[in-house]
């Protein structure tokens, strides 16, 4: 599978999302929805790693899909307030190379 860039997945989304009347959502309800999604994450996980195993009954979902949800509510998020995510990862990158420097413990080289 061919990597894909910030970029590209903004596009491929926004492409996706124009299709239709209704475009995006608007920023609260996107809140909502990846409110939703991380707690569906946070299902998964405590099922595949905490205490609380899958009942027999419930559907496989998986981690992976869940933060491909989360992925994409993002991207809806960022496209609709017009913010560029390579952009906003750069300017993060940098607060972590700055800020946070010294915080951790480094490996040996």
């Amino acid at each position: 599978m061919k990597e894909k860039s910030l970029a590209e997945l903004q596009r491929e989304v926004d492409q996706y999302i124009s299709q239709f009347k209704e475009g995006y959502f608007s920023p609260l309800a996107l809140m909502a929805r990846m409110s939703e999604e991380v707690g569906e994450l946070a299902r998964e996980v405590n099922h595949s790693y905490g205490e609380k195993p899958k009942k027999e009954s419930e559907p496989d979902n998986s981690i992976e899909l869940e933060l491909g949800d989360i992925l994409f509510i993002a991207i809806c998020f960022a496209n609709s307030l017009g913010i560029d995510l390579t952009a906003a990862h750069d300017k993060v990158m940098h607060k972590f190379n700055t800020r946070d420097a010294d915080r951790w413990t480094k490996k040996d080289t």
